[in-house]
């Protein structure tokens, strides 16, 4: 999203960016970064309007015969039809081609199959003041002598939320699949392999070393056909987030939220970060498919920061463009669902209202310098957040106030959850956001370990009970919070689903009605404008909602411990 607060400028920028950008490896850090900006559906292309490019059309629904005669006339050819969503793979050339097919009446939506979003997390490492974070150590982090789990002493973010009492009464079952849409999983880590199902997962992506502009994207392909296997992520994103939701209680590391269920890599982003509109929704139609529980969506629908259908700033390829990706979203979310799969999904990191939008600076944001100012509104969407039918989740910090960096809204937060916040009190401390694990060729390739696997600063930790290390590291973002969310639906599942298909049935809604009724409800602070300060500079967030649904805090912070004791 690359969305700075209004109020926070220069210094400060840093704090509010939005919750789309890449992950750690990359400058920007996943969910708030400052690095590039990122999706590629963009509607301007470095190839020559001769040569043919590929595109997905959405039709309405019963229409395909009509589709592929508008693609027809404009003079493209259908290579596929997917009858689940709605939509063909065609390809096309030549300036107007999208307005030629989008004005047919039948057409809901056109889009270059190109990358459109991007991951929502930051490492601790990108702030200001980085020498702070060794000179200051938080308080209460050291390993705690009663505790199962070594590094289970730095996780304020189980504590708030109760999951280390949880662990033991309800951790979840194998019966349970948490599907991880994300940039890949690392299913070799030592705190991830006892819960990652390898034969389940797969991945959607392949990875491209330079975009159309000949730009590196995500650099030389470690494989040689560019797929990478479903157990790799040189991202590290998605690794994080499974770990926050299902790191066993294996005597190493951590424990997650939900220690006893499987996680199943859905991979849809890119080494770089980026995510592709194809993919995300491939994603989504396995996992309804495969029977999957709970997916986790740390990610959100790019190049636009906001889709609007109709935005009188955009031209008509642009409007098309963003109606693809509402329509295409809307659709595979609709079908996930429909199948049982509970949609839970960051926020943000923004720190804007998304109640209330009204400018928007950073659109398109691919390619890089193609970014326009367009006045915006409440039509316009972050997807797939304000999409129907998702659980959207906002971040705290270990105070328990909302995160400065988390969009909020009263429509549009669901539930709060722990995702860090390196500014909650004085100074900067890493240790405030949340420890999950990290895969170490990725820490190696960054440079945040050395030679000889010791951690450069206080954001990575190592585990080396029994002789071999596994590494962790604090990330904060709206990234980090989802996959609390996650978690405790999966557990929920696990406690009340029912047996069915190949594993437990619960219905999304019931799901959600038991996230609700277990959450902790937390009201607006008072006053109700928050004034959050930052290196010499203020910025104010307006809550609006009572204590049981607000635009800070949603239903409430969600609550392991009530969901693996609550009665039925």
């Amino acid at each position: 999203m690359r969305r700075v607060a209004s109020g926070l400028t220069a210094v400060a920028a840093v704090l509010a960016i939005s919750a789309c950008s890449p992950a750690a490896p990359r400058p920007l850090a996943a969910a708030g970064s400052t690095a590039v900006a990122a999706s590629a559906g963009s509607t301007t292309s470095a190839a020559p309007a001769s040569s043919q490019a590929e595109f997905l059309v959405f039709y309405d629904r019963g229409k395909q015969d009509e589709a592929r005669a508008a693609v027809e006339r404009a003079g493209g050819r259908t290579v596929s039809a997917d009858t689940k969503l709605d939509y063909l793979m065609v390809t096309g050339s030549g300036s107007g081609f999208e307005e030629a097919v989008g004005a047919d009446d039948t057409v809901a939506g056109i889009s270059p199959d190109r990358s459109i979003g991007f991951a929502t997390a930051r490492p601790a490492k990108t702030f200001p003041d980085a020498d702070a974070f060794t000179k200051n150590p938080a308080k209460n982090t050291e390993q705690g002598t009663d505790q199962a789990e070594p590094l289970a002493g730095r996780q304020w973010d189980m504590r708030m939320i109760g999951a280390d009492r949880a662990n033991a009464k309800a951790p979840g079952t194998k019966q349970v699949l948490v599907g991880v849409i994300d940039t890949g999983v690392d299913g070799k880590h030592p705190d991830i392999a006892p819960n990652f199902n390898r034969e389940l997962s797969r991945n959607f992506v392949t990875d491209k070393p330079k975009d159309e502009r000949g730009e590196t994207l995500d650099g030389p392909c470690e494989a040689a056909d560019c797929k990478d296997p479903v157990d790799v992520d040189d991202d590290g994103h998605g690794t994080h987030v499974a770990s926050t939701i299902a790191s066993p209680v294996n005597g190493i590391g951590i424990a997650g939220v939900a220690p006893g269920v499987q996680i199943v890599n859905i991979r849809a982003g890119q080494d770089s970060g980026f995510f592709f509109l194809k993919p995300s929704l491939d994603a989504l139609t396995y996992a309804g498919d495969i029977g999957v529980d709970v997916v986790n969506m740390s990610y959100y629908v790019d190049p636009w920061l906001f889709n609007c259908p109709a935005n009188q700033a955009d031209t008509r390829k642009q409007q098309l463009e963003q109606q693809a990706v509402i329509t295409g979203m809307q659709r595979a979310l609709d079908y996930a669902r429909q199948r049982g799969v509970t949609l839970v999904s960051a926020l943000g990191n923004g720190s804007t209202d998304l109640g209330h939008p009204s400018v928007d600076k950073q659109s398109p944001g691919y390619p890089k310098g193609e970014e326009k100012e367009r006045k915006v509104d409440n039509t316009c969407l972050n997807v797939p957040a304000e999409s129907k039918g998702v659980i959207s989740v906002s971040a705290l910090g270990p105070s328990g106030r909302k995160a400065i960096y988390s969009d909020y809204g009263d429509e549009q937060t669901d539930l709060a959850a722990p995702g860090g916040d390196v500014l909650d009190g004085e100074g900067t401390q890493a240790t405030r956001s949340i420890l999950a694990a990290a895969p170490e060729r990725v820490l190696r390739a960054t440079g945040r370990i050395d030679a000889a696997g010791k951690p450069k600063g206080a954001d990575v930790v190592a585990d080396c009970t029994g002789g071999t290390c596994s590494y962790y590291q604090y990330l904060e973002g709206t990234s980090m919070a989802s996959p609390h969310a996650a978690g405790v639906a999966a557990i929920l599942v696990s406690r009340f689903g029912k047996p069915g298909k190949g594993g437990l049935d619960l219905s999304p809604d019931t799901v959600e009605d038991l996230l609700y009724k277990t959450a902790t409800q937390k009201a607006c602070p008072t006053p109700r404008q928050y004034v959050y300060k930052a290196f010499g500079q203020t910025a104010t967030h307006d809550c609006e909602g009572g204590p049981s649904d607000n635009g800070f805090y949603g239903h409430g912070i969600v609550d392991a411990w009530k969901a693996a004791t609550v009665e039925p």
